[in-house]
């Protein structure tokens, strides 16, 4: 019952993000497997770190637009099928046709989604060691999780089902949490070491957030049980909710809800690269046609950032408050989301059933702050090999205020050159899943997965993600061929 109860929050922030998505019907960061880190992403490359600001290929650098979504969990999965022809509603899939369920699993099951939008964006080499860098993003973030697989089943499985019922359910946490919001980065990057063999860079992102929509739900510490298919009882618990006007006055169609400026709020981004390089030359050959040729003449490349340290302060709608769910007759029937109710609607009805508690009319939804670890090693100049890792700095489970990225480790191969690059993602995330995918970078265009190639040869789906992205850099015919082997092609 406490459940049902965030599954319809985690719904709601779900639903919402599939929204935006479209026919998409759905990692926080502007990435794509091994694109992000090379030295040819330039205005790209900020999001993940501010130190690769400096000291590019390019003089300058502007994106026209670019989207990365994603989304997945690890309890149900869909057919092929389905990506070609969603469902007009969520009411319309059917089990084990539509979706299959993984009801035999033995860890906590999650789910998340991600839009980000980059806007209009620039890079601008002021000199041989300094940059600046000013992106506008677009981001919408939803996680959820945390539930065992029995609690899941229990309320998964044609819920109220009597074959459930007598059995004593505990859940120790679980939560789920929507955030939409715009971000102003003003970046600063340089070179803070070169002595020829070796070059240290650092940078820092200041952000400017503006929030448009929040809400999360958690539920603490419940134990529950279904007496009969009419009579349930919640012997403990807590229900922590909170929910933006953004949330509470939703329109359609969905992008009337944007807006630029709203619940204002500061974020950062810090990072360092450091490169070794065989060659007593470092970044000093520079001409009009192209900037910095020597800037892949590194044979081996370690960067680290933290990224997203910050968050957005939020007035919580009227009359939303916790809730104490200690009951010891409840209709499971009335715990569902009625056809055609909202969710405010919703939620205002399910107070009626429970004891309302007391909370702060304001809450705080935090970025989700990563810490990312990155090598890259220069086999030829044209071909690299890129090791990176994110770990999040903000899931732990007991703060229901925020979003967060999914862990991941991720090893790339790929072949760079000056206008046309190729990236084979290979990466393995905290719930154990393996993804390979295909990136390309023709001239202005970057197109790419990280989960395409293992899609392609699996029958039923549970994630996948896209990146997409148009960029204006500096191309110039018939220039001298100069510099590292990389810029002969």
């Amino acid at each position: 019952m406490p459940f049902r109860l965030f599954r319809a929050a985690y719904l709601l922030c779900v639903i919402i993000v599939m929204s935006l998505l479209g026919s998409f019907k759905a990692q926080a960061q502007f990435t794509l497997g091994g694109y992000s880190n090379s030295h040819y992403a330039g205005i790209h490359g900020v999001p993940n770190n501010p130190a690769s600001a400096a000291g590019t290929h390019y003089k300058w650098d502007v994106n026209i637009a670019g989207i990365n979504a994603a989304a997945g969990n690890t309890y149900i999965r869909f057919p092929r099928s389905i990506l070609l022809h969603p469902p007009d509603s969520l009411e319309a899939l059917k089990k084990n046709r539509d979706y299959f369920l993984d009801t035999a699993g033995t860890g906590k099951q999650f789910g998340w989604g991600n839009v980000d939008l980059m806007m209009p964006s620039v890079l601008y080499s002021i000199d041989e060691l300094q940059s600046v860098a000013f992106t506008w993003r677009v981001r919408a973030m939803a996680n959820g999780g945390n539930v065992t697989t029995d609690v899941a089943n229990f309320f998964a499985q044609d819920f109220p089902n009597p074959n459930f019922t007598k059995r004593r359910y505990d859940m120790e946490i679980a939560n789920g949490s929507f955030h939409w919001w715009n971000e102003f980065g003003f970046t600063y990057a340089r070179v803070l070491k070169d002595d020829g063999s070796n070059v240290l860079k650092g940078g820092v992102t200041l952000k400017l957030l503006s929030g448009v929509a929040a809400g999360y739900a958690q539920v603490d510490n419940a134990t529950f049980m279904m007496n009969s298919r009419t009579s349930g009882e919640i012997n403990d618990g807590t229900l922590k909710v909170g929910y933006s006007e953004g949330i509470a006055n939703w329109e359609r169609p969905n992008a009337s809800n944007y807006k630029v400026f709203g619940n204002m709020g500061l974020g950062m981004d810090v990072g360092i690269t450091y490169e070794w390089r065989e060659s007593m030359d470092g970044l000093n050959a520079y001409d009009d046609s192209q900037w910095n040729p020597e800037a892949d003449d590194y044979r081996l490349r370690l960067g680290l950032s933290i990224t997203d340290l910050g968050g957005i302060t939020y007035k919580k709608a009227p009359n939303v408050t916790d809730l104490d769910l200690r009951t010891t007759d409840v209709n499971p029937d009335d715990l569902r989301l009625r056809n055609g109710e909202s969710w405010q609607h919703y939620y205002r009805r399910i107070q009626t059933y429970f004891t309302p508690v007391a909370s702060s009319e304001k809450f705080r939804m935090n970025t989700p702050a990563a810490l990312n670890l990155m090598a890259d090693y220069n086999i030829d100049g044209r071909f690299f090999v890129n090791a990176a890792g994110r770990m999040a700095l903000n899931a732990g489970k007991f703060d229901p205020s925020k979003t967060y990225v999914v862990s991941y480790f991720q090893v790339t191969p790929r072949y760079d050159s000056r206008y046309i690059g190729g990236y084979l993602p290979l990466s393995v995330n905290r719930n154990g899943q393996f993804d390979a995918g295909l990136g390309l970078r023709l001239g202005p265009l970057v197109i790419g997965s990280s989960t395409m190639l293992s899609n392609l040869f699996q029958k039923n789906k549970n994630r996948l993600d896209g990146f997409i992205a148009l960029r204006i850099i500096p191309i110039k015919r018939g220039e001298g061929k100069i510099g590292c082997p990389a810029a002969q092609f």
